[in-house]
């Protein structure tokens, strides 16, 4: 709320509220960010399309996965007919919507300050929790603390690179454009551990069958949203609300046991990661 302010004049007070009340309407009149993708009816949304079960192109070559399955939904809500996937990488993301090379970005994105600053960001659809991976051989890192002088592999403009500098200010922290090369580099003994998700680790020890293990607690929860370009607010709002309907409708939790994993508790889990920050 805002601090009470004391009344000096009535007159300046109502020209201040008629000027603002004005801007805002302008303002509203201007923003043509939902109607305009309605009217084209089709949306360009990026994400990476290399990172299942998030986003992936299928068996049939077309982008699959649950960031793919809710921009789906998220824009068959807002009535725009059609929607066209951009493949990108996690650093070009922000670049990218503000130079309206897509119109949105539905990737998992970890809301920052920094990123807020130039674009924003819907309420949270996704969660996921980060961890250290090393070797199945490893014994002497267990937590952030054993991490001191060792090399430690993130994936390039995530939330793990983020945290891993910001925490990690002892050891050497290396920064990789491909999700699985860090993987490959661990196993072959060129870096110590990686920070990394549980869901992106567990398919490379199982599906991939390396010979990786995660170690300690969950380093850092990673509440995803979309993302779309500063002064769009009715894009912004009606995402928000489509968002927030299909939490409430069962849509979000029923995309989540059809995406990444049956019985995957996502609305709890974001729920926990909210308590956590």
């Amino acid at each position: 709320m805002s601090p009470a302010r004391r009344i000096f004049g009535l007159a300046p007070l109502v020209l201040l509220a008629l000027a603002a009340g004005g801007s805002t309407l302008a303002s509203a009149q201007a923003d043509d960010s939902l109607a305009r993708l309605q009217k084209k009816g089709v949306v360009l949304v990026a994400n990476t399309q290399e990172s299942p079960p998030w986003s992936y192109v299928g068996a049939d070559n077309q982008p699959a996965g649950y960031d793919v399955a809710v921009a789906r939904e998220i824009f068959r809500r807002l009535g725009v007919a059609k929607v066209e996937f951009v493949a990108d990488k996690f650093k070009h993301f922000i670049d990218g919507v503000n130079t309206k090379k897509y119109d949105a970005v539905v990737n998992s994105l970890a809301r920052t300050e920094e990123r807020a600053k130039v674009v924003d960001f819907t309420v949270p659809y996704t969660v996921q929790d980060f961890r250290i991976w090393v070797h199945a051989k490893n014994t002497d890192i267990a937590d952030p603390a054993t991490l001191k002088d060792k090399k430690v592999g993130v994936s390039a403009g995530t939330t793990n690179e983020m945290w891993a500098r910001r925490s990690l200010p002892a050891s050497d922290i290396k920064a990789y454009d491909g999700g699985g090369f860090v993987f490959n580099d661990l196993v072959n003994g060129r870096i110590d551990a990686i920070v990394d998700s549980y869901f992106n680790g567990y398919k490379m020890k199982t599906v991939n069958n390396l010979p990786i293990k995660s170690v300690g607690e969950p380093v850092v929860y990673s509440l995803g949203a979309a993302v779309v370009p500063k002064n769009s607010p009715a894009l912004l709002e009606a995402m928000n609300k489509a968002i927030n309907d299909m939490v409430a409708d069962g849509t979000l939790q029923k995309l989540a046991n059809e995406h990444v994993a049956p019985g995957y508790d996502m609305v709890g889990n974001m729920k926990k990661g909210t308590a956590w920050k």
